[in-house]
């Protein structure tokens, strides 16, 4: 009897496993939140992408809500994405960029391609700030209050129904 049982625990292991699997990858990430919502934005100390003797720290986030969004040339999904910041931006709302795990040169060419919907962009090219940010992906935007909190957070594209239904909301929440 006791070997019958033992025969089992694998079998018991496997549908185990298989549920928790199942679980992770039924799952939608969109929704998950950060840890980092209702906390200050992190410190950092990195250069402009525009002008590498320029240092920008978390002051560049007080007294203004602030989408921040994190980009890389590298990105499919982030050049389609642009159409939305440049509308953010196209409305009053300051955007700031990250360019996240990228060259200068190739930052520089995504922009010159697609334009800069930014007021700066931060150049985080060991993806320094973005670990600090729980980021796993690009896109990822961040509403930040004009106290350099962290209030919202968006994962992967913000795409044209997000512009009015989330995005903007959110910023009118905060302001």
């Amino acid at each position: 009897m006791k070997r019958r049982l033992l025969l089992l625990i694998p079998l018991v292991l496997c549908v185990v496993l298989v549920a928790f699997l199942y679980r992770g990858l039924s799952s939608d990430p969109k929704s998950r939140d950060s840890a980092l919502i209702d906390k200050a934005f992190p410190q950092f100390q990195l250069s402009s992408l525009g002008d590498p003797d320029r240092q920008l720290d978390r002051s560049l986030l007080k007294g203004e809500i602030t989408v921040v969004n994190v980009w890389g040339e590298w990105c499919p999904v982030c050049k389609k994405e642009m159409p939305q910041l440049h509308e953010l931006a196209d409305k009053g709302v300051r955007v700031v960029g990250v360019d996240y795990k990228d060259t200068r040169s190739k930052g520089h060419k995504f922009l010159d391609t697609y334009g800069t919907p930014f007021e700066v962009s931060i150049f985080d090219p060991k993806g320094s700030l973005g670990f600090d940010l729980g980021v796993y992906g690009a896109p990822e935007s961040f509403i930040v209050d004009a106290n350099g909190i962290i209030r919202y957070h968006h994962t992967g594209a913000i795409t044209p129904e997000d512009v009015d239904k989330v995005i903007l909301p959110e910023v009118e929440k905060w302001q």
